[in-house]
Formats: structure tokens, C-alpha cells, sequence
């Protein structure tokens, strides 16, 4: 008996290959401009699919023979980790394919101002890279310095095109409030390589690349994700029902659409539980679409309930005026038709909000950020 079909869409890990929704023009793009040695810095709330989209450019890209190296600057929230990380990913992503011999893959980390401590894996043989804490700050920022510096000078030796990805670049001025003008100093001397800067922190991400005054000014190139338009994600979600044997009526996409907003991560959801709703060879049905958003709601409650708890009372009210009606909280009218309390309260707790990336605000108009929260909170 054949295996069954597999749910074709994909939400919270990566969505990649025929799970990739759309993007295709910034797909394209993206990879473009890796091949250009282009640097870039990819602007988008969380749950917009800018690290599926940079992960799909990165599949292309290693196709045609270049090296990547990636890091997550959100799992590294010490020099002493990042440096560990930077260690890792250069060695399996580009010191290693350049290498055959993987002993001989390590020779360029023998000379870094601290010696790392390289574990491996009995299992997998795989290496793991560490760095003592408690090291003097300047050997530790030489270390840093030296680890990237890496990517270019063994991309370069063997005439290979390299990229550095950073996920979550935001945390940058977290881990050390100096680290920027460190790795400004060494990115403008490699032209060769290309330098993609993912963030999820607006505020944060236009200070560091849009003010003046910050070393990054104007470094990079920059594409900013919003939502998916309607035209490619209703071809999208039809053919991912077709394909495994399920029917998805014309007005059961539009509902989706219409209660997601083209929210890359929002869509994949809904689409996923209304999936795990429809048999095999039937057709999906408005009942069908009722249950599956029951679903999400369950599944979403925990991480929404957090984020309800930890809100101010401020915030609370203004959350549930949004829920029922997105616009602009610091006019009396919209202040009066729900209750809030005065400009000054209100602009406190929006900008805190905006802080968490749970709402999103753009000329004066705001909206909650996650589709489903404000289904949660009208549901309450």
C-alpha cells in the first residue's frame, strides 16, 4: 500500500521547496544579488517567511557552486557564542567544501587569538566549535574579527563566490552595543562577499541601517516582505490540495485569504488544519473551514494567553479595540467608540506593543500583527 500523502503545508520551520509560497520575484532577486556580491538587509515582522524566503535563495545559490555560511543571531547572546557559531557554520559551509580532508578544513581556525575547543560528534562526526568564557574582551573582539574575515579569504582562494547570512541582524546591539562598528570595519573590505541582514525588528532595523550615524548607514541594499497578494496564494493553496488528492473550493481560498490577509505564516496554518479536515478525494466545505480555524485558535492559545498576561491594562484595551476595528487609536473618535484612555496612555502602550511585534503601525494606523490573535481576542 502507498504511503499516504503528506500535509503539503508547512508552518513554524521553514518552507521550502514546493512548501514556498510566492516570493518568487524576490526569490529571484535575492539570489541576483548574492550572485553580485550585493549586501542586503531583508526587513519583515516575524512570521513573514523572510528566512524560508533567504533559505530558498541559499538552495539556488549552493546549486550553482557558492558558499554559504549562515548564523542566528537570536541563538547567540554572547561574542563568546557567536564567535562559536561564525566557527561552526564557516567550517561545514565553505572550509569544509573546499576542503576535502576535514582536519585540513581546520587549519584556519589555528590561528585565531583564542584557541577553540572542537568536539566530535561520536555519532555523526560531526564538529561543534566553543569558547571559553572569561576571555579578555579585546581577544575575544580579535577573534571575532579574524572568524569574519574567514568567509572571504577561503571563498577567494579558490575563486568561489561566498555569502554570509545573519538571521535576527536586530540583536546585534544586544550582544555587544560596539559589535556593529566591529564587523562594518571588516564587511566593507570584502566587496566579493555577499552580506544578507534578516530582521524582524523594524524600529531596530531602520535605526541601525537608516540613521546616519550608525556604521551600517547605507550599506545594503534593502527588500522589505509584506504579505503575499491574493492571485498567487489562491494558485498556490489550489494546486497543494490538488496534488494530494483534496478539492478547495474557490470560496473556501477566498475565506482563507480574506481572514489571513496574505499573512505568509497565518495562511500555511489555516490552510494546514483545513487540510487535516478534508478526506482524501472529498472537497473542503464551510464546515470544514469552521473546524480548522477552531483548531488554530486551540493550537495558538498557549503563546497567545502569554502574551495577554503579560500586557498592561493599557495595552489589553487598546488589543481588543484593534481586534474589532484596525485604525488609528490616537483620534478622540476611535478613543471614544472604545473606551481607551487618553493619547498619551494609549501612545505608551502602541509603542510597547510595537516593541513585542505583536501590532504594526504605519501612518498613525495600527493593526495587530498575527491574524488569529485578533480572532482570539474577538472570540474571548
Amino acid at each position: 500500500m502507498k504511503n499516504p500523502p503528506v500535509n503539503p503545508f508547512r508552518f513554524g520551520a521553514l518552507a521550502l521547496d514546493e512548501s514556498f509560497a510566492d516570493r518568487e520575484q524576490e526569490r529571484r532577486e535575492l539570489v541576483s544579488d548574492v550572485r553580485n556580491g550585493q549586501d542586503v538587509v531583508i526587513f519583515a515582522p516575524r512570521r513573514f517567511g523572510k528566512s524560508s524566503l533567504a533559505w530558498s535563495a541559499v538552495q539556488a545559490l549552493s546549486a550553482e557552486g557558492v558558499l554559504v555560511a549562515q548564523v542566528d543571531l537570536m541563538t547567540t547572546p554572547s561574542k563568546e557564542r557567536l564567535a562559536a557559531a561564525l566557527a561552526a557554520t564557516i567550517f561545514e559551509q565553505i572550509a569544509s567544501p573546499l576542503e576535502r580532508v576535514r582536519e585540513r578544513a581546520l587549519a584556519p581556525f589555528r590561528g585565531l587569538r583564542i584557541q577553540p575547543t572542537v568536539t566530535v560528534d561520536p555519532q555523526d562526526g560531526s564538529f561543534s566549535f566553543s569558547f571559553a568564557i572569561g576571555q579578555e574582551p579585546a581577544d575575544v573582539d580579535a577573534t571575532l574579527e579574524r572568524l569574519l574575515q574567514l568567509p572571504a579569504e577561503l571563498g577567494g582562494a579558490r575563486n568561489r563566490r561566498t555569502a554570509l547570512v545573519i538571521d535576527e541582524f536586530q540583536e546585534v546591539v544586544e550582544i555587544d552595543a560596539r559589535l556593529p562598528n566591529l564587523m562594518r570595519a571588516v564587511f566593507q573590505q570584502q566587496p566579493e562577499v555577499a552580506h544578507l541582514y534578516l530582521g524582524s525588528k523594524r524600529h531596530v532595523m531602520e535605526r541601525i541601517f537608516n540613521d546616519e550615524n550608525e556604521p551600517f548607514w547605507r550599506s545594503a541594499k534593502s527588500i522589505e516582505l509584506g504579505t503575499i497578494e491574493p492571485a498567487p496564494f489562491e494558485a498556490f493553496i489550489a494546486d497543494r490540495f490538488e496534488a494530494t488528492g483534496r478539492t478547495v473550493g474557490a470560496a473556501a481560498v477566498a475565506e482563507v485569504l480574506e481572514r489571513t490577509g496574505g499573512h505568509p505564516y497565518a495562511t500555511q496554518e489555516l490552510c494546514y488544519a483545513l487540510w487535516e479536515q478534508t478526506p482524501r478525494g472529498e472537497e473542503t466545505s464551510a464546515e470544514r473551514l469552521r473546524h480548522a480555524l477552531g483548531a488554530v485558535l486551540r493550537s495558538e492559545h498557549a503563546h497567545f494567553s502569554l502574551l495577554w498576561e503579560e500586557a498592561s491594562r493599557v495595552q489589553r484595551l487598546v488589543l481588543q479595540a484593534l481586534a474589532r476595528e484596525p485604525g488609528h487609536p490616537f483620534r478622540s473618535e476611535y478613543r471614544g467608540r472604545h473606551g481607551l484612555p487618553p493619547a498619551t496612555n494609549v501612545q505608551k502602550a502602541l509603542a510597547a506593543l510595537e516593541r513585542r511585534e505583536i501590532v504594526i503601525g504605519e501612518g498613525g494606523a495600527y493593526r495587530i500583527a498575527e491574524p488569529f490573535l485578533a480572532e482570539w481576542l474577538n472570540a474571548g
